[in-house]
C-alpha cells in the first residue's frame, strides 16, 4: 500500500490533479466553457497516461 502511495505522489501527478482542480475551478466559474475544459482535462490525462504507458514498456 505505502509503494503505491508513494508512486502515487510524484510531481507529475502532483501536476496532473492540480491541473485537473484548476481547470474544474475554472469551470465552475465559467472562465472557461465545459467545452475547453474538456479538451484541456483530455489533454492533461492523455499526456499523464500515455506517459505511464511508456514508462511500463520500457521497464520491461
Amino acid at each position: 500500500m505505502k509503494e503505491k502511495l508513494s508512486k502515487l505522489i510524484n510531481v507529475k501527478s502532483i501536476i496532473t490533479i492540480a491541473l485537473t482542480g484548476i481547470f474544474a475551478f475554472l469551470s465552475v466559474r465559467g472562465d472557461i466553457t465545459g467545452e475547453q475544459f474538456l479538451m484541456i482535462f483530455t489533454t492533461i490525462i492523455a499526456f499523464y497516461f500515455g506517459t505511464q504507458t511508456e514508462k511500463k514498456k520500457d521497464g520491461e
